[in-house]
C-alpha cells in the first residue's frame, strides 16, 4: 500500500438548510469523489468532522475526504486537527470551495495566495499557519444586480444551474484526482486551457 496520503476537504455549512446552497458546492463535490473510491462518510469525533477514506486506485495514493461538522468560518480547526491526526502536510491539503470570482460551470486551481474574502479559506490558512494549501475553486459566478454576495452563496443553485451542476461536480472531482496524480501545473493546463495564472 502506498503511504502517499492526501487530505481533501469540502468546505460548507452543516445541516439540511445549507446542503443544496452554492456555499456547499465543495461538499457536494466530495460526495462524487467518495462514490468514485467506494467510501462512505462517517463521524470522526477526534476532529469534529466526517471523513471517508479510500485509494485513488489500487496501490495508489490514499485519499482522506473530510467535511467539517462546523460552519464555514470555523473550517480551520477541523482541518488542522485532521492534518495532525493523519500526519498530512499543508501542501497535501486540497480545499474544494465555492468561488464567486470564477464563472459558474468553471474550475480554477491554485496553491496559496489570498483568501479573497472567503472565510473558510481565511480560517484554514490561520489554523495551518500557512496559505500554501491547494484550492479547487468551483465557480458559482457573481450575484445578479445588487444582491449581497453573502446572500447569494447561501441560496440554492437556480433551476438552470442545477441542470449543469452534476457536470460541474464531476469536473471538480476530476480536478482533485488530477492534482493528486499529476500535480498543479498539469492540472491547471487541463482545466484552465493554458499555463498557470
Amino acid at each position: 500500500m502506498s503511504q502517499d496520503s492526501w487530505l481533501i476537504v469540502g468546505l460548507g455549512n452543516p445541516g439540511p438548510k445549507y446542503e443544496t446552497t452554492r456555499h456547499n458546492v465543495g461538499q457536494m463535490a466530495l460526495d462524487v469523489l467518495a462514490d468514485r473510491i467506494g467510501a462512505k462518510f462517517a463521524p470522526h469525533s477526534k476532529t469534529g468532522s466526517r471523513t471517508a477514506e479510500g485509494w485513488l486506485r489500487p496501490g495508489g495514493p490514499k485519499l482522506i475526504l473530510a467535511k467539517s461538522n462546523g460552519y464555514m468560518n470555523t473550517s480551520g480547526g477541523p482541518v488542522s486537527a485532521l492534518c495532525k491526526y493523519y500526519g498530512v502536510a499543508p501542501n497535501r491539503v486540497i480545499a474544494v470551495h465555492d468561488e464567486i470570482d470564477v464563472p459558474f460551470d468553471t474550475i480554477k486551481l491554485k496553491q496559496g495566495g489570498g483568501h479573497g474574502g472567503h472565510n473558510g479559506l481565511r480560517d484554514i490558512a490561520k489554523a495551518l499557519d500557512t496559505p500554501d494549501f491547494l484550492r479547487v475553486r468551483v465557480g458559482v459566478g457573481r450575484p445578479p444586480g445588487r444582491q449581497d454576495p453573502a446572500d447569494f452563496v447561501l441560496a440554492p443553485f437556480s433551476s438552470t444551474e442545477r441542470k449543469d451542476l452534476p457536470v460541474l461536480l464531476e469536473d471538480a472531482a476530476d480536478a482533485c484526482e488530477s492534482l493528486v496524480e499529476h500535480g498543479l501545473t498539469a492540472t491547471q493546463q487541463r482545466f484552465h486551457g493554458r499555463a498557470a495564472e
